[in-house]
């Protein structure tokens, strides 16, 4: 079974108390359509567990098959850098049927950021840094498409479902 290689550390982006029993790892692409199924289903999982699961999301863009993932990415990362990473993920991912660099600009003004700034950001590859390093420690863990969960360090080989998270959450809560 895969390790995450990577730990969970405080440059990454953690809902929920880093301390808690249980830490969801997902390794995921803001333009891949299963990212995008597993969004609302990962929202669940965080309900149904409340302060017993942190939730850390490390970006793992597939750039050859998702154009807009890179920037997406990085437009994520330059929310993260006025402490509004959670809010770029969320909308990015409930609007990721429009997603492009126009969405982008808006969901940051939307946000209360310059997309100016974001703008210039993107075209200087200010965040790419930030978001190859995920990527690298993805690959470094055996990631090779997304979403790719890690319970506990240990990679979820299993449905991305409710129900599967769930089992698989509770299998290592009882351990």
């Amino acid at each position: 079974m895969a390790t995450l290689k990577v730990p969970v550390s405080p440059q990454d982006h953690i809902q929920g108390d880093a301390d808690a029993p249980v830490v969801l790892v997902e390794y995921g692409d803001f333009q891949c359509p299963y990212c995008g199924q597993a969004y609302p289903i990962v929202k669940a999982v965080q309900k149904h567990f409340g302060k017993d699961l942190a939730f850390v999301f490390r970006n793992f863009p597939l750039t050859q098959i998702h154009p807009n993932a890179e920037a997406a990415a990085e437009a994520a990362e330059f929310a993260a850098a006025h402490e509004k990473f959670w809010q770029m993920h969320d909308a990015i991912y409930e609007h990721q049927q429009e997603l492009g660099v126009p969405l982008l600009l808006q969901l940051a003004k939307s946000l209360g950021l310059s997309s100016k700034d974001l703008e210039k950001a993107l075209e200087t590859g200010q965040f790419a840094d930030k978001v190859k390093q995920d990527f690298m420690g993805g690959v470094r863990s055996g990631v090779n498409g997304t979403p790719t969960f890690f319970i506990n360090g240990k990679r979820h080989d299993g449905a991305f479902d409710f129900d599967s998270l769930v089992e698989s959450i509770e299998a290592v809560v009882t351990q």
